[in-house]
C-alpha cells in the first residue's frame, strides 16, 4: 500500500519536473509565456552599428494587444523605457537605463517619436563601446504595463566607421550613360557622413531612409562610358565627424570593368619589306576588345573589289602568289573594326600598286625638290662672287692713269 501511495506522489512530481527541465533546456526563463501572450510588439532593426564618439537613430514603433483587464489608452501618461540586456528589471531597477519620465537616465537617450502615434524612435548620444548591447522596449500606461521580450535591438559600438559602398550595374558597356552611386551608413541624421571620391565633382548627394527605418547617405554620378573607362578604380570615402576628436574616415576601392568593341586595330607583315619571291611571309592581326575578339577575318584588295582570304589571327602566303594590298577585320560581340591597309611587295614583280607607287612618286619628288633648292643656293653663291672679281681688275687701271 505505501509503495501504491509513494507511485501515486511521485508520478505527478516526475511530469512536472520534466516539463520544467525541458523548458529551461530549450527556452530561457519567462521567453515561452511573454512570447505567447505578449501585449506589446516592438517594430525596430534587429541590429544596429554606430561609431563611438557619435550618436544613434533607433527606428521604434509599437502596437498593442490589449488582453484582460491591460487596456492601451493614448488619453493617459505615456512612459516609454528602454532595459538592457538582463530582463529582470524589476529585481534588479538598474537594467532600466533609460525611462522617458525622468529627467535624468543612466545611459543618454531621448525619445524623438510621439508615443500617442506609437513612435518610440529614440535618440542614442555620446556613444562607447561600453553601449554595445541587446536592448528591449517598454510601455507603461496606466493599468496598461507590458515589455517585448521577443524583440530586441541589438547595437554594437566601433572604433572605426562601416566603409561606403560602390555600386556599378552590370556589365556596362560602352556608350552607355550609368549611375555609379556611393553609399554609407547614416546611424545618426545629427552627424551625417561627408562622402567624396575621385570622380568629378558634380555629383548629387543624398540622404535616404531605408525599410526598417535607418537611413543612408549617397552620392552619385551619371558617367558615359568608352574603352577608355575600362580598369580605372573608383575610390571613395566617408568621412564621420564625432565628438572631442579628428573625423574617422573609412574608404573603399572598386575597378571599373567596361566591354566594348575591337579598338586600336592593325596588321603586319613578316618579315616585313621587299621580300623574295617564292619566300613565305606571315601576317598578323592584332586588336584590343573586350570581350576579347572572337574572329580574325583577312581580305585582298584588287580591282574587282574586296576578296576575302583567309581566316584566323595570323595568315600565312608563299610570295609567288605575288605582292598586293591585305588587311583585317577584327570582330567581337559589340562590333568590329577594321585594319589599315599593308602592301606585299615581292622582289622583281612588276605589279605595283597604288600604294607602292604613291610613295615611290612621293620620294621621287622630295628628291627633285631637293636638287632644285642645292642649285639655286649654288647659282646664288656664283652670283655673289662675280662682283668683286670684276672690282679687282679694274683697279689696276685707275692706279695707271693717277700716275700719268
Amino acid at each position: 500500500m505505501k509503495d501504491e501511495c509513494r507511485s501515486l506522489l511521485a508520478a505527478p512530481f516526475v511530469k512536472v519536473l520534466t516539463v520544467n527541465m525541458f523548458r529551461s533546456l530549450f527556452f530561457l526563463p519567462g521567453v515561452w509565456t511573454e512570447c505567447r501572450e505578449r501585449y506589446l510588439h516592438i517594430t525596430a532593426p534587429k541590429k544596429l552599428e554606430a561609431l563611438s564618439g557619435s550618436c544613434l537613430i533607433i527606428p521604434c514603433s509599437f502596437t498593442t494587444t490589449p488582453g484582460n483587464e491591460q487596456k492601451f489608452d493614448n488619453t493617459r501618461k505615456i512612459i516609454g523605457m528602454w532595459i538592457k540586456n538582463n530582463r529582470d528589471f524589476e529585481n534588479n531597477p538598474g537594467n532600466v537605463i533609460f525611462n522617458s519620465s525622468k529627467q535624468q537616465n543612466i545611459y543618454p537617450m531621448k525619445i524623438i517619436g510621439n508615443l500617442t502615434q506609437k513612435n518610440c524612435t529614440t535618440l542614442f548620444s555620446n556613444l562607447t563601446s561600453k553601449y554595445t548591447e541587446k536592448y528591449y522596449f517598454r510601455i507603461e500606461n496606466g493599468e496598461f504595463k507590458a515589455t517585448d521580450f521577443c524583440n530586441y535591438t541589438e547595437i554594437k559600438i566601433q572604433d572605426s566607421p562601416q566603409r561606403p559602398s560602390i555600386e556599378i550595374p552590370d556589365d556596362p558597356k560602352e556608350g552607355a550613360s550609368v549611375s555609379i552611386t556611393c553609399s554609407a551608413p547614416t546611424p545618426c541624421l545629427h552627424s551625417p557622413p561627408e562622402l567624396t571620391w575621385n570622380l568629378q565633382p558634380d555629383f548629387q548627394r543624398q540622404t535616404e531612409k531605408n525599410t526598417d527605418g535607418s537611413f543612408t547617405t549617397k552620392i552619385q554620378k551619371i558617367i558615359t562610358l568608352s574603352d577608355t573607362h575600362d580598369g580605372s578604380i573608383i575610390i571613395c570615402s566617408a568621412r564621420y565627424p564625432v565628438n572631442g576628436g579628428p573625423p574617422k574616415t573609412a574608404e573603399t576601392h572598386k575597378t571599373l570593368s567596361v566591354s566594348y568593341a575591337p579598338k586600336k586595330t592593325s596588321a603586319s607583315i613578316s618579315p616585313s619589306g621587299l621580300v623574295s619571291a617564292g619566300s613565305w611571309v606571315t601576317m598578323t592581326c592584332s586588336s584590343r576588345a573586350k570581350p576579347a575578339v572572337s574572329n580574325f577575318i583577312w581580305f585582298r584588295s584588287s580591282k574587282d573589289g574586296d576578296v576575302k582570304v583567309a581566316e584566323g589571327e595570323s595568315y600565312s602566303l608563299n610570295a609567288t602568289e605575288g605582292g598586293g594590298v591585305y588587311y583585317c577585320v577584327a570582330t567581337n560581340d559589340l562590333g568590329n573594326q577594321t585594319s589599315p591597309k599593308i602592301d606585299l611587295i615581292v622582289e622583281g614583280s612588276l605589279k605595283l600598286t597604288i600604294q607602292t607607287f604613291g610613295r615611290l612618286a612621293a620620294i621621287l619628288i622630295f628628291t627633285c625638290l631637293i636638287f632644285c633648292i642645292w642649285c639655286f643656293k649654288k647659282f646664288q653663291l656664283q652670283q655673289q662672287k662675280q662682283p668683286a672679281t670684276e672690282l679687282d681688275v679694274q683697279s689696276p687701271a685707275i692706279d695707271t692713269e693717277d700716275e700719268l
